[in-house]
């Protein structure tokens, strides 16, 4: 019996240590060691997929729509910021407003502090739930972005709005 909680705990330690520091936090000396590791390979792949679909979603338009959740949906994997849950939260609006699937991942962006999640949450519950609204806003003060002054709950709104409802192409 000991043997396999001594062989369970060696597994389960030896999953830790395979973790990979994907933080972004990379030295010159540690950059050049995970050069060709998976894990930095990895990392590149999310970071890559990210900013690939926030450009999709940010441009507006159906035409790449399945991509940009394709893209999110293999970034959420790794995401640790509730970013890619804040843009596949963007797309289903855009796709049919509110619904129970958008409104779940725009609960779990703020989880992770994401700022444009957490402002957006603070003004759609303005006027059906102010004491939530309240508590998103005081939440969005406490950010890092909010106490050095960039952007304000009032510019990241209207970045969320603005992702929501793309501006309308003209074509001349």
């Amino acid at each position: 019996m000991n043997k396999w909680i001594i062989f369970c705990a060696l597994l389960c330690l030896g999953g830790c240590a395979h973790r990979c520091d994907n933080s972004g936090s990379f030295n010159s000396n540690s950059e050049a060691s995970l050069s060709g590791s998976p894990c930095r390979a990895e990392y590149l792949l999310y970071q890559n997929d990210m900013l690939q679909a926030k450009m999709l979603v940010s441009t507006g338009g159906n035409e790449n729509t399945e991509l940009a959740k394709a893209m999110l949906q293999r970034a959420a994997r790794q995401d640790q910021s509730g970013e890619a849950e804040f843009y596949q939260a963007v797309l289903l609006i855009r796709d049919g407003g509110a619904s129970s699937r958008s409104g779940d991942l725009l609960e779990q962006a703020p989880k992770r502090k994401h700022p444009l999640a957490i402002a957006l949450l603070a003004q759609q519950l303005a006027v059906s739930d102010p004491k939530q609204a309240e508590r998103y806003r005081a939440n969005y003060a406490e950010l890092d972005v909010a106490t050095s002054g960039y952007p304000s709950l009032e510019q990241a709104q209207n970045v969320a709005d603005g992702l929501i409802a793309p501006p309308v192409r003209h074509i001349p």
